[in-house]
C-alpha cells in the first residue's frame, strides 16, 4: 500500500529551508490541537484510577463510559441510544482507518465518497481497502456543502460525511442530514457522518445524524452511524475516547471484529472520560474560548463567524506562497488548503486557494498571530 504524506509533512517540506523572522514569536496555527489545559477533574479522575491498570480493558468498553456515552447523547441530541447501539472506541482515527477495512472486506470493488478537502485518515482507508473513491467537493459556490449526484451515489458501498466541517467550518441543517438519511435508505449505501466537532458550536446547538435519521423515520438508525470523540470537546486528545453509534445491525458483526484489533481503552482513561462525557460546564467555557477568537479574526481579517468548530477556511490568492512568505517575514504556520484535497476527475482541488487557520490558542496569542496574518496579506495585496 502506498499512502499519501499527512498534511504537516507536506508543510515542514514546504518550510524545511526557510528560516523565520526571528523577532516575532513562533506561532503555529496548522493543528486542530486544543492549547489549553484538559480540565483539572478529568486530571484527577485519570491519577486516582490509576491502581486498575492491573486489569486488561475489555473491548466492549466498561459499562460506566457506556453509560455516561449515552447519557451525553441523550442529553445532547434528545435521542435514546440501547446499549447494542454504541461502541466505545479508542479515539475516532483508529475507528476511520479500521471500520471501512471491515465492512468493505468482502466487496469486489468497493466505492468510498467523501467530502474533499478531507481528513486525510478517510483516504487511508480507500487506499486500505482498494476503494474507488468519489469526492464530494466542497466549495464557496455550493457553501461547503456536499451536491448530491444520485446516479453517483447508487454506485457507493460507504460515504462519509464531516460535518461540523473540518476545514471548511460549514454545516448541515437536520434536513439536509436527514436528506442523507433518505439517500442511503434509497440506495442502501452506509453513511456515517465524522461529528468529532459537533460540541465546537459558537451559537445553536448543531444537529446529529442519528438525531436526522430519527426526524425522517429511521428510528432504528438503519445503514446510519456517526462517530464522535472527547478530543475537541474537552481539550483532551491525549486521552483518546470517542464512540461509534448507530446500526446495531452493523455494530453487532463490527464488535466482533474488534476484538481482534486490540485497541481497547485503558481503564484509567475510561473512568476519567466517562466524567469528561457527563460533564457539559467545562465544554462550555472551551466554547466561549473560541468564540472569542472568531470576533477577533472577524475584527481583524474580516471573516465570517462560523456555525462551528474552530478553524477558518481563509481565501488566499496562492496558498502554497502565502504560507511560505507568513512564515518566513512573520514566523506564523498555518496549512495550505491544497494539502487538505484532491483534485477529482477534472483536476479541480477544492482546498486550493484557500489555508486553514486553527484558532486553539489564547486570546493574546490569537489576536497577535491574526494581525501578523493581515499585514502579510495586504503586503500580499499590494
Amino acid at each position: 500500500m502506498t499512502f499519501e504524506p499527512y498534511p504537516f509533512e507536506k508543510l515542514n517540506n514546504l518550510l524545511k529551508n526557510i528560516i523565520p523572522n526571528s523577532s516575532y514569536e513562533a506561532s503555529a496555527l496548522t493543528i486542530g490541537e486544543p492549547q489549553f489545559e484538559t480540565p483539572k477533574f478529568i486530571q484527577n479522575s485519570l491519577a486516582s484510577n490509576t491502581n486498575l491498570l492491573k486489569k486488561y480493558p475489555k473491548t466492549s468498553g466498561e459499562v460506566k463510559l457506556r453509560e455516561a456515552q449515552r447519557e451525553f447523547f441523550q442529553n445532547r441530541f434528545h435521542t435514546t441510544l440501547t446499549d447494542s447501539q454504541i461502541i466505545p472506541t479508542f479515539g475516532t482515527r483508529e475507528v476511520l482507518f479500521n471500520f471501512p477495512q471491515f465492512l468493505l472486506f468482502e466487496k469486489e470493488n468497493p466505492v468510498m465518497a467523501f467530502t474533499n478537502p478531507f481528513y486525510q485518515i478517510y483516504e487511508g482507508a480507500a487506499i486500505a481497502t482498494r476503494s474507488q473513491v468519489i469526492y464530494l467537493n466542497l466549495t464557496e459556490k455550493n457553501n461547503f456543502k456536499p451536491e448530491i449526484n444520485e446516479e453517483q451515489l447508487a454506485s457507493c458501498d460507504l460515504v462519509i460525511l464531516n460535518f461540523p466541517n473540518n476545514p471548511a467550518s460549514s454545516v448541515l441543517t437536520l434536513e439536509e442530514l436527514g436528506q442523507w438519511v433518505s439517500l442511503a435508505l434509497k440506495h442502501d449505501f452506509i453513511l456515517l457522518n465524522d461529528e468529532c466537532y459537533s460540541e465546537i458550536y459558537t451559537d445553536k446547538q448543531i444537529p446529529s445524524l442519528l438525531e436526522a435519521a430519527v426526524h425522517v423515520g429511521n428510528v432504528t438508525f438503519k445503514n446510519t452511524l456517526v462517530i464522535n470523540s472527547i478530543s475537541k470537546r474537552s481539550s483532551a486528545p491525549g486521552l483518546r475516547n470517542g464512540f461509534i453509534a448507530g446500526d446495531e445491525n452493523i455494530l453487532k458483526e463490527y464488535m466482533k471484529y474488534r476484538t481482534y484489533i486490540g485497541c481497547a481503552a485503558p481503564l484509567p482513561l475510561q473512568m476519567a472520560a466517562a466524567e469528561a462525557w457527563l460533564d457539559e460546564d467545562h465544554v462550555q467555557a472551551s466554547r466561549d474560548v473560541y468564540k472569542r477568537n472568531f470576533e477577533i479574526a472577524q475584527e481583524i481579517l474580516g471573516t465570517e463567524i462560523p456555525e462551528a468548530t474552530f478553524y477558518i477556511w481563509l481565501k488566499v490568492p496562492n496558498a502554497i506562497n502565502f504560507t511560505a512568505k507568513l512564515y518566513e517575514k512573520y514566523n506564523v504556520k498555518v496549512l495550505p488548503g491544497e494539502y487538505l484535497g484532491r483534485e477529482d476527475t477534472n483536476g479541480f482541488n477544492p482546498g486550493k486557494g484557500f489555508v486553514r487557520i486553527a484558532l486553539v490558542e489564547s486570546e493574546d496569542k490569537t489576536r497577535n498571530a491574526l494581525n501578523r496574518i493581515k499585514e502579510c496579506l495586504e503586503n500580499e495585496q499590494s
